[in-house]
């Protein structure tokens, strides 16, 4: 086969430092604007961003030859940088994240997903629900460690 075709779909989530509400309502907007085009950037498709004061999730498509750990070590000192410019001074991102693979059918209802997190929140917390994802995706975790 001459040609190379991929659709490289990833549910990434991961959380502001110590989980501090630097997600603000007022700059949210602005937030997932730059990121959405630092994503593009780098050379990724940015599908869907949501979340809450504390922490995001992205959809998104990435090339063959960008993998997510190298991705997100270009993301998030990126955004944080910009951020820190010209939303609050001490943003900042957890260490860690998250990544999911998602196959095109699961494109609409992680989309949902996302997009209803603000709801989803009222009736479950971040911890329950990252652990939840970790277990749907068979990732053995131990707790001690999980929020270290």
């Amino acid at each position: 086969m001459p040609h190379t075709y991929t659709n490289l779909l990833y549910h990434i989530v991961f959380s502001t430092k110590d989980r501090k509400p630097f997600i603000r309502n007022k700059t949210k907007s602005r937030l997932y604007d730059y990121i959405g085009g630092t994503i593009r950037g780098i050379g990724g498709i940015c599908l869907e961003i949501g979340g809450i004061e504390d922490y995001i999730h992205l959809l998104l498509k990435l090339k063959p030859t960008m993998d997510v750990a190298k991705f997100l070590q270009d993301l998030k000192p990126n955004v944080t940088n910009w951020a820190r410019r010209e939303i609050l001074p001490i943003f900042e991102w957890q260490n860690g994240y998250g990544a999911f693979t998602v196959g095109e059918s699961q494109i609409e209802s992680v989309r949902r997903y996302i997009q209803n997190q603000e709801a989803h929140h009222k009736e479950i917390d971040f911890e329950t629900e990252f652990k939840s994802l970790l277990r749907k995706a068979g990732i053995e975790f131990d707790e001690k460690y999980l929020w270290k």
